[in-house]
């Protein structure tokens, strides 16, 4: 009874959706393109074997990549749709999967859930991290569908938010063939909403290995740059570039560069007035002109090309962490030996974050004067920033292997 409101709702709040995604779309127009397939009136193509993996956004999307090179290793003819909820996702969907069907996935309504589910004819679905989706999942399972929520991860906050709606989201749980989570913390708190017993796998992000033509680009942005000292705030949210920006003036001026890389598109050029208003000399990256020696801030407006900001950094702060946010992907920059700052917020990449700082590869600040100071004393000290890419290079290599092990759990899970 609880499900089908819950369906209900979802075409009764169809106008304040549209709404919705008109507004978004004043700032960033691709909230606009295939809107038919959000309220389940375009359906996708069954393409033999199929496997449906489903990633919201950007980050689980990027995520994962290396779980999908494991699968088709094992499955290698069956054929890959990939859905996602924002254009931005999607995009990069459509970037590192290109032979994919990229589709976005319909408000969680169960007649579009149903209607999809026998279109798609997959072999099975994959969640990725914390995608709970109660009439997805009942569509699935109802016609055969085995559904695995995947590289899952699930904070204190967000159990405590399921918690308040345990009766509608524990009965699509308990229909979860298995679980592989990040954690053991992320693996109790998922059995407690209710979960098959969770298999802890670790996180296929420590997997991810750095595209070599991102690396080579971002090489060519030292060259556009020049011989100066480079930080990089990268994936920062609302509100964190002009707490950046104020500790970065007061600080007084610099030799450094500071590049600004905001998590979302739509904000590339709030970044920019930011940085104007405040008195710095600014280029964007879409200019592409080289940096000129008197500007103060560069601002990374390009998608898909984080890992080139980082491969043309000296020392990194990664967005998220200075306001509540949770903190975005951490273990990108270690990854290509970078220093590492967090602020205090980062429950998203709980695990992640405290191992890399037990490793010696991140540093973390309790707020915006702390994480300029830090970054400047690691910029002028360069023993302590080799020891750190050390460390970060041998702490990312150490958690290796999650995208293995979730794929033996899928193969099991398949028969």
């Amino acid at each position: 009874m609880l499900l089908r409101l819950y369906s209900a709702l979802w075409p009764l709040l169809t106008p304040l959706i549209k709404r919705y995604l008109k507004k978004r779309a004043r700032q960033a127009p691709a909230y606009l393109a295939h809107w038919d397939e959000r309220f389940g009136r375009s359906q996708p193509q069954p393409r033999g074997q199929q496997i449906w993996l489903h990633a919201v956004s950007v980050g689980e999307t990027r995520a994962a990549l290396p779980l999908v090179k494991a699968l088709r290793a094992r499955y290698p003819q069956a054929s890959l749709l990939i859905t996602q909820m924002t254009p931005t996702g999607r995009a990069i969907a459509q970037e590192l999967y290109p032979d994919a069907q990229v589709h976005y996935l319909p408000y969680d309504n169960l007649r579009w859930m149903r209607r999809f589910v026998a279109a798609a004819q997959p072999a099975c679905l994959l969640l990725m991290e914390t995608e709970i989706w109660p009439a997805m999942i009942h569509a699935c399972r109802d016609a055969g569908v085995p559904v695995l929520l995947v590289n899952a991860r699930l904070s204190e906050k967000s159990a405590a938010g399921y918690r308040r709606i345990a009766r509608l989201v524990r009965p699509a749980l308990q229909r979860l063939n298995a679980v592989a989570a990040q954690s053991p913390d992320d693996a109790a708190r998922l059995a407690a909403l209710g979960t098959p017993q969770p298999l802890v796998c670790g996180s296929t992000k420590y997997d991810f290995t750095p595209p070599a033509d991102k690396l080579a680009l971002g090489e060519a942005f030292r060259t556009r740059i020049g011989a100066r000292p480079v930080w990089v705030c990268a994936s920062t949210r609302d509100g964190e570039e002009a707490l950046i920006l104020d500790a970065w003036r007061a600080a007084g001026p610099q030799q450094a560069l500071l590049v600004l890389v905001p998590r979302h598109p739509e904000r590339f050029i709030q970044a920019a007035q930011l940085a104007a208003e405040r008195g710095f000399a600014v280029q964007c990256r879409s200019d592409q002109m080289a940096v000129a020696a008197d500007t103060q801030v560069w601002v990374g407006d390009s998608m898909g090309e984080l890992f080139a900001y980082y491969a043309a950094a000296d020392v990194a702060f990664v967005g998220g962490s200075l306001l509540d946010f949770g903190a975005q992907n951490m273990i990108e920059p270690a990854s290509v030996g970078v220093p590492v700052l967090l602020g205090p917020s980062t429950y998203n990449f709980a695990e992640a974050s405290a191992l890399a700082l037990q490793a010696g590869a991140a540093r973390q600040v309790a707020d915006a004067p702390q994480l300029v100071a830090a970054a400047l004393a690691l910029l002028d000290d360069a023993d302590t920033r080799q020891r750190m890419r050390e460390a970060g290079l041998a702490f990312t290599a150490a958690h290796r292997g999650a995208s293995e092990r979730i794929a033996s759990l899928i193969a099991a899970t398949l028969g």
